[in-house]
């Protein structure tokens, strides 16, 4: 397989969207289903490329998923301090996994970390039962960092977010 990674164009916008929704849905990461209001943030690629750089996995011009860099703290991180660039939204579609596109987004995103000035580590947020995703980031040589752990929803006590970083 021919997988190539690039930067989302505003053709990709809509296809991604849907991509990372579809996902998140149908592996169940979302507490409300379909009436979760993160679908609309899944969804809104374009917000995201206005404020991070969006990544594609493609092969013969197909998206095959996508994942949003954020080069430091701002409007699109989480969990980014001074000197952390961040990894978000990684979403591989259904049809397309296993064949090493997820893998390939979360390497593009460390060597776009290695191009920031003064970026030492790459951190992100997951969900427990993102356990494929926790493989590919271990193998990569990421480690948990439970100190830095959190709730996005505070109000609901079962919705812990695990964190990772790699130190470069």
């Amino acid at each position: 397989m021919d997988i190539a990674i690039r930067r989302a164009e505003p053709a990709d916008h809509d296809i991604l969207g849907e991509i990372t929704a579809q996902a998140y849905l149908h592996d169940g990461l979302l507490k409300f289903g379909e009436a979760d209001e993160y679908l609309d943030e899944l969804r809104d690629v374009a917000k995201r490329a206005a404020a991070a750089e969006v990544l594609v996995a493609v092969e013969h011009d197909r998206v095959l998923g996508g994942v949003t860099f954020v080069p430091g703290p701002g409007p699109m991180a989480d969990i980014a301090g001074p000197g952390e660039a961040e990894i978000r939204m990684l979403a591989v579609d259904r049809a397309a996994r296993g064949r090493g596109a997820g893998e390939a987004l979360v390497r593009a995103c460390v060597d776009r970390a290695r191009a920031v000035p003064g970026c030492v580590r790459v951190v992100l947020s997951t969900q427990r039962t993102m356990r494929t995703a926790h493989r590919i980031y271990e193998r990569l040589g990421f480690v948990r960092t439970p100190e830095r752990d959190w709730n996005p929803l505070p109000h609901l006590d079962d919705i812990t977010l695990l964190t990772y970083a790699l130190t470069l």
